[in-house]
């Protein structure tokens, strides 16, 4: 496939060291000093061992007969200098029984070499999160001890090709999620990683069971704290788990698309920049734009409501939201993914709330049936149970949430905001009594919903709004919308929005508004929700807080 290269390779990875044992820490400069000092050091070592590297031969300067089926693949043969056929390569999760004695091409990354002697290698191969085991061994006219001695000096995390034959082995393969081997008989490094890697992806991988159970075995073992792994982002991401995640997150987000589609609603893109704050309030990040006082936005709620105006009917957007949040809580971000909806009403909110529940009955059935394997990869390393919901989600109103938090004994405001304690224990409490872990709250106090929420009918202290819970944790909050523009300007100055800043809003109404409602929901407390997960960090690619800007 290529042809030898003349560099040498690079020795394996070496362990690394535990990262610390805290999350989520503040960095002081004092300790920014460190970390740049840390990353100065790990640096330099990374080049005096690729310097090490290429001063010293590591195949035998004999001639090899068989040269032309290893080596590192020059620069110039991965510049698009010959189109390959794509169909020709395998991947790496479609490896199984059914494919045994048949010859297959693979890319990956080096996970894991082992060698066995001086004839024989193990190598595991890593593409998407699934893994080959692959036997590199001595054969007459296919395999040298030159090549062996090769594959054992790889880099761990170099991209690799593979060529070979598939064999079934009797017995179960725990180091690699495919239950076949690939008899090698070509092996070509495309890219190396460096020689020592900052976080080792065995370690990001590792559950806390595995780690409690080996700390009670009498070893330690590597744990690597979330800082790190954020520190890391692209090495951490590599895992199983957290390529189960995005997938599963990628997924919501078709669901999303797909469903509203087939519903007769068209996809938006609004403004991120705007002249005032969307949704009252100071968590806004402020800016100058050319001059003019502007902000980044916190939803596309004005928009998407400006966009019923004009006569589309029914809009969703799938976009980033800005949030200046102080709090630096599990489940708040500085920005995050908003799937927002906005549609026409007839005569009641509940029409919104119909779409709400045919959505995401719709989502979990789609995830649990279609995404299994991936689920499966998130549980290894953080074991959850499967989500509880009904075929027809439940709806209660907030003053029977409220009873049923003061009969079991909670003290608290009845036209207040529930805090994060009472939406768990309410949580509890639905579990217990009905028999599921996703329900919708609606009819809630006016005091604590946006300006643009229109109040009920028989009682102007509460709202024709919900929220909707997962696992005792709020993913959505949505409401009826007032749509006649005198009501919209005094509920905006009742609640300290200077009218002025939104005046293109207001006016949008003035031309004939529909009634209309809508909601909104953020994709990555969602799929925290869903898997069970502690953290929305962990379902944030690149995640931003009031800490973190970088990578």
């Amino acid at each position: 496939m290529y042809s030898e290269s003349k560099e040498p390779p690079v020795p394996p990875q070496s362990e690394q060291p535990d990262h610390g044992d805290e999350e989520s820490q503040s960095l002081s400069k004092k300790a920014a000093k460190k970390e740049a000092a840390k990353q100065e050091k790990l640096r330099r070592r990374q080049e005096a061992a690729l310097a090490a590297a290429t001063s010293s031969l590591s195949i035998d300067s004999e001639e090899d007969p068989l040269a032309a089926n290893y080596g590192d693949v020059p620069l110039l043969e991965l510049q698009s200098k010959t189109a390959v056929n794509i169909s020709d390569w395998t991947k790496v999760e479609d490896l199984n029984n059914s494919l045994e004695n048949k010859w297959v091409l693979i890319r990956g990354r080096a996970q894991a070499i082992r060698a066995v002697g001086k004839k024989m290698a193990f190598l595991v191969i890593r593409e998407n999160g699934f893994t080959v085991q692959c036997v590199v061994q001595v054969q007459p006219d296919q395999v040298s001890s030159q090549m062996v001695k090769y594959t054992t000096a790889l880099s761990r995390e170099s991209i690799v090709d593979v060529e070979g034959v598939v064999s079934v082995p009797g017995a179960a393969i725990k180091g690699a999620s495919q239950q076949v081997e690939i008899q090698v008989r070509k092996l070509y490094c495309v890219n190396r990683a460096v020689p020592t890697l900052p976080i080792n992806i065995e370690d990001a991988a590792r559950s806390e069971i595995e780690i409690e159970k080996a700390l009670q075995a009498g070893e330690q073992l590597v744990r690597v704290n979330q800082d790190t792994r954020l520190n890391y982002r692209v090495l951490d991401v590599r895992t199983p788990a957290n390529q189960g995640i995005f997938r599963i997150q990628s997924q919501v987000v078709n669901v999303f698309r797909q469903f509203l589609s087939s519903e007769g609603f068209v996809e938006i893109h609004t403004p991120k920049l705007i002249a005032g704050s969307s949704e009252g309030g100071a968590a806004v990040f402020r800016l100058d734009y050319k001059g003019q006082p502007a902000c980044l936005a916190q939803s596309p709620q004005l928009h998407k409501q400006m966009s019923i105006c004009g006569d589309f009917g029914r809009v969703f957007e799938i976009g980033p939201v800005f949030r200046a949040e102080d709090s630096f809580t599990h489940r708040h971000l500085c920005e995050f993914t908003s799937l927002d909806v906005e549609m026409e009403i007839k005569r009641h909110y509940f029409e919104v709330t119909d779409i709400v529940d045919r959505l995401f009955v719709a989502m979990f059935d789609s995830l649990n049936n279609n995404y299994q394997k991936y689920l499966e990869a998130v549980g290894r390393q953080y074991p959850f149970e499967p989500l509880k919901y009904l075929r027809q989600t439940l709806r209660l109103t907030f003053e029977e949430g409220v009873q049923m938090l003061e009969d079991a004994g909670v003290d608290l405001d009845p036209l207040g905001d529930l805090n994060t304690e009472s939406e768990r224990k309410l949580g509890q409490l639905v579990l217990e009594k009905y028999g599921t872990e996703f329900y919708i709250l609606h009819r809630c106090p006016l005091a604590v919903r946006p300006f643009y929420t229109m109040p009920c009918h028989d009682n102007p202290a509460y709202s024709n709004s919900f929220d909707v819970f997962i696992r005792g944790e709020e993913i959505i909050s949505g409401a009826q919308r007032i749509h006649v523009p005198e009501f919209l300007e005094k509920r905006a100055a009742a609640c300290g929005i200077d009218v002025r800043t939104i005046s293109t809003y207001i006016d949008s109404f003035r031309h004939g508004a529909p009634p209309h409602g809508g909601f909104g929901v953020g994709l990555e407390r969602v799929v925290m929700l869903f898997c069970g997960l502690n953290n929305i960090r962990k379902t944030s690619l690149y995640p931003r807080d009031h800490l973190r800007i970088a990578p």
